[in-house]
């Protein structure tokens, strides 16, 4: 029993120690995505106090906001002024739960903070690069009130960054018809995994939403073992028959 104890205190100890040196909880319970994206995300899903670096898509920004929305966060989205409430809601947002911010003029950082203050998602596209020092101000605001941060773009310190690939749209018939679906590849670079994460999806899907699918595998080929040789006669015969 006692050793019970002192091996739960070590690890207390050191769940301190790693919460001090990367400013944010370990046990704070993660904001649940789509299923297609739990792989990708360290945790499973969305954890509170952190920000995510995003390639500029705004499917997949919509996709990750959709299945929180659903459950009842809010989400802001600032400095995006071509999001439209159609296309926010075919991808599964939940309108009531989301608060647009378009244009926020030159001081974007601090209405990024003031939203970061109510709304417990909030994504932002900056319009240059980003200071380590003001990503630093911005992240401690987001420990502080246990908000997600998801950036269009470069971010220092993010807690994962998702890049698409190989994209491949589907609908199309001899000159006519209408997309109906893109496939793509997302990859997922983190601090907390050695090597990046890959996984194939449809976003958007035929219905609009986000669907994973499986990669296939290679082809499978038998090991050859021997080559069974060709006489003189044989070969003049396969000419001649070619």
């Amino acid at each position: 029993m006692q050793d019970n104890a002192a091996a739960r205190s070590e690890v207390q100890a050191l769940r301190a120690k790693l919460e001090r040196v990367q400013g944010r909880r370990l046990d704070v319970p993660v904001l649940p995505t789509h299923p297609a994206f739990t792989e990708l995300l360290p945790g499973g899903g969305l954890r509170p106090g952190s920000a995510y670096s995003l390639a500029p898509s705004m499917s997949l920004l919509l996709a990750l906001m959709a299945r929180p929305s659903q459950e009842g966060t809010w989400c802001g989205v600032i400095g995006m002024p071509e999001l439209g409430a159609e296309a926010a809601e075919r991808l599964g947002v939940n309108l009531d739960r989301l608060v647009l911010i378009p244009d926020p003029g030159p001081r974007w950082l601090v209405v990024a903070a003031t939203v970061a203050e109510v709304l417990p998602i909030v994504a932002v596209r900056p319009p240059g690069r980003v200071m380590d020092a003001e990503a630093a101000r911005l992240g401690a605001r987001l420990r502080d009130r246990g908000s997600v941060l998801i950036v269009q773009g470069q971010w220092p310190q993010a807690e994962a960054t998702l890049r698409v690939s190989e994209p491949e749209w589907s609908g199309l018939g001899n000159g006519y018809g209408y997309l109906a679906g893109r496939a793509l590849t997302v990859t997922s670079s983190s601090r907390r995994w050695p090597v990046p994460r890959r996984s194939r999806m449809l976003l958007p899907a035929a219905d609009g939403t986000v669907s994973a699918l499986q990669e296939s595998a290679p082809a499978q080929y038998a090991p050859i073992t021997a080559v069974p040789r060709i006489g003189e006669r044989e070969l003049l015969e396969a000419r001649a028959v070619g």
